[in-house]
């Protein structure tokens, strides 16, 4: 089948993904409030329903930190978490509505500037909240990215914190991951199919249980706090009991439905945002189709909130750590989720073996391979208009969360355009004849709309007396109402300084026109 003709590349990309999203799911289900068994149902449904129905080959599904307010609020608000599985279930609804009325095309109009600042500000975001997990200190839950953090610190403060809090042997097991890891990156990889196909976080999470068995009783032991802590069922039936179903009760209340609606928006975005992300990752340049994306998306949140998971995206965390281990198709993001179905039923106890420490080594990684220094020499030498952008964003992200960081860099994206606009609505040619009579051609460009009207008002009164002006529109092509009635205004004010106007179009030319606004309505292509 075509699906598995990459496997030898997907396999172990996916193994590198589900120690990634293991500990995310968790966390994030944490921060939510929201059972722990929630997150890895997200997870699940995520890699395996919304991979093979998504049209990313890359993008990999589960919760979202930025969700992760979002449903703290909702499920005290709306009483109780199985009510608020019902505004799951309805937001997925609405994704799917989304997606029919192809509402994906708003993926294309965040400029690159701004999607550039948003990967470097979550590699950042990523090395910041892993350094004090990598010391073994763990007061903050993994997959709380926000600025302000869940156990009252910030993102900085809780850094300060780690010097008290050090443990050493999840503080030595994380270094030694770290060796593991650049190694097999920088060396090893290259020295035969077998460290290809074996990646070096499998080796990495492998030596941090090894360690845990080995020095449990001593003064290096890692003490269980400082673990993954997956729920650990004793019978069958037990496993089924960590399910949630939603109260379909409370559907009619307005409240359910204004969590949903929220629940559907910051959802799409977050996904069309890192859909817009992971393809710009992606060595292959593929484009995914955005409104295949909503519907899948929207299908992932029905059936998570029908089971009990929380809310799913797309997640550029996961995503770029498929793309970071070679993945090639959808297929890695699909078995991720058979992987974390597998380990949840028949080895929970050993994932409980896994330090925290080892796998923050793991996306300390992939936060530095987001955001490499050499991004910012980067994005300066592109100029202003790409690196304010690109920075605002990052520091958005970094002292906010990620969509308020996107909201400041898209604002910033827009004044430059506004600048630009300003600055490049017209060209003027001067020339000075010995009669005393000024001779200025003013060019207008392709498009004029009213983003320019400051521009050209301020030259057409900047034009000195006894001055024949001719207005070039030959190659406009739109021209806004609003320009055309300050033309018409200044007509009348050109009389009183003798300034002579003709008005030069494909039509040839026309001195002094009685009325701008029927010259012009007149030539449909300018004004349509």
């Amino acid at each position: 089948m075509t699906i598995f003709k990459n496997i030898k590349n997907d396999l172990p990309a996916s193994v590198v993904v589900f120690f990634v999203a293991l500990p995310l799911c968790l966390g994030i289900a944490l921060a939510s409030g929201a059972p722990l068994f929630s997150g890895l149902i997200a997870g699940i449904v995520g890699g395996i329903m919304v991979g093979a129905l998504s049209g990313s080959p890359l993008g990999v599904s589960g919760p979202a930190a930025g969700l992760a307010a979002i449903v703290l609020t909702a499920i005290g608000a709306l009483g109780g978490y199985e009510n608020f599985l019902v505004a799951v279930v309805l937001a997925g609804a609405i994704q799917l509505l989304f997606g029919v009325l192809k509402l994906g095309i708003i993926a294309y109009y965040f400029p690159s500037s701004v999607i550039k600042g948003m990967l470097t500000g979550i590699g950042i975001i990523i090395i910041l909240k892993q350094i004090p997990h990598f010391f073994g200190y763990d007061a903050d839950p993994e997959g709380d990215f926000s600025f302000f953090q869940k156990d009252g610190e910030n993102t900085f403060s809780e850094l300060f914190n780690v010097f008290d809090n050090i443990s050493p042997g999840a503080t030595l097991v994380a270094i030694i991951g770290m060796a593991i890891l650049i190694l097999w990156n920088t060396v090893l990889s290259k020295k035969g199919k077998f460290f290809q196909i074996v990646q070096g976080p499998l080796v990495t999470v492998v030596v941090g249980i090894v360690f845990y068995i080995v020095t449990k009783d001593s003064s290096w032991g890692i003490s269980k706090a400082h673990l993954v802590s997956v729920p650990v069922p004793d019978s069958f039936s037990s496993f089924v009991g960590q399910f949630s179903f939603p109260n379909f009760a409370a559907i009619t209340r307005v409240d359910v439905w204004i969590t949903a609606f929220t629940i559907a928006l910051v959802a799409s975005l977050e996904t069309l945002l890192c859909v817009e992300a992971t393809d710009k990752l992606d060595p292959r340049k593929r484009v995914t189709p955005t409104n295949r994306e909503l519907l899948a998306q929207g299908a992932g949140n029905i059936v998570s909130g029908l089971i009990g998971g929380l809310p799913v995206t797309q997640v550029i965390v996961r995503s770029s750590a498929n793309i970071q281990s070679g993945g090639k198709s959808k297929l890695s993001a699909i078995l991720h989720g058979f992987l974390l179905l597998i380990s949840v039923i028949l080895i929970p106890t050993l994932l409980n073996m896994i330090p925290l420490s080892v796998l923050a080594a793991v996306l300390l990684i992939v936060g530095y391979k987001l955001a490499k220094p050499t991004l910012f020499a980067k994005m300066y030498g592109l100029g202003w208009r790409q690196f304010v952008p690109f920075v605002v964003t990052v520091v958005g992200i970094v002292f906010t969360d990620l969509l308020i960081g996107i909201g400041l860099g898209l604002a910033v994206g827009i004044v430059v355009i506004l600048i630009k606009s300003y600055q490049n609505s017209h060209f003027l040619h001067i020339q000075d004849k010995s009669d005393g009579v000024h001779r200025i051609t003013m060019t207008l460009a392709e498009e004029v709309t009213f983003f320019n009207k400051g521009a050209i008002l301020k030259e057409l009164d900047r034009l000195p007396v006894d001055t024949c002006l001719t207005l070039d529109v030959t190659n406009t092509r739109y021209l806004d109402n609003d320009i055309i009635e300050i033309l018409d205004d200044f007509s009348e004010k050109a009389k009183n300084r003798n300034i002579t106007i003709k008005l030069k179009s494909e039509r040839g030319e026309i001195e002094n026109p009685k009325s701008y606004l029927e010259f012009f309505t007149s030539q449909p292509k300018l004004t349509n």
